[in-house]
């Protein structure tokens, strides 16, 4: 299961409107690290679960595990170690994983920095929202 190909956890953070670049690493033969899977490393160190991160993070367990699981087989060490039988606690992240974070949002912090007068432009550049239709039972 290793490198199974999970729903992308990209794809849960961008059912939410969002604002500004939003980096995908890919690494020429199939894998990647992006967004979502990073926020997912950040709530597991946060909430030291992964089912508690599944649940802040509106995903299910499984497939908070299987993201997990496809993130670790990217890399030659281990991201999260888990505690089996630490009820709410059972999780945590190795060092590896926390450099993993680190670079990932440095990569991030570059690109906006180097990129933000070309993506305020394109914002500058968008049309005007329509305005919102109002029906008669709308008031």
């Amino acid at each position: 299961m290793k490198h199974q190909k999970v729903e992308d956890a990209d794809e849960t953070a961008a059912r939410k409107p969002r604002d500004g670049l939003f980096i995908r690493v890919y690494f020429g033969d199939g894998r990647h690290i992006g967004p979502g899977m990073i926020d997912l490393l950040e709530t597991i160190r946060t909430e030291k679960s992964i089912l508690s991160a599944a649940r802040k993070m509106g995903m299910s367990y499984r497939r908070a595990w299987l993201l997990v699981d496809e993130i670790a087989g990217n890399f030659r060490e281990p991201v999260v170690l888990t505690h089996p039988g630490r009820r709410g606690h059972g999780t945590d992240l190795t060092p590896f994983g926390e450099r993993l974070i680190a670079l990932y949002r440095d990569i991030e912090r570059r690109s906006a920095e180097a990129n933000g007068p070309a993506v305020a432009e394109l914002r500058a550049a968008l049309a005007p929202l329509p305005a919102p239709t109002t029906t008669a039972s709308d008031g």
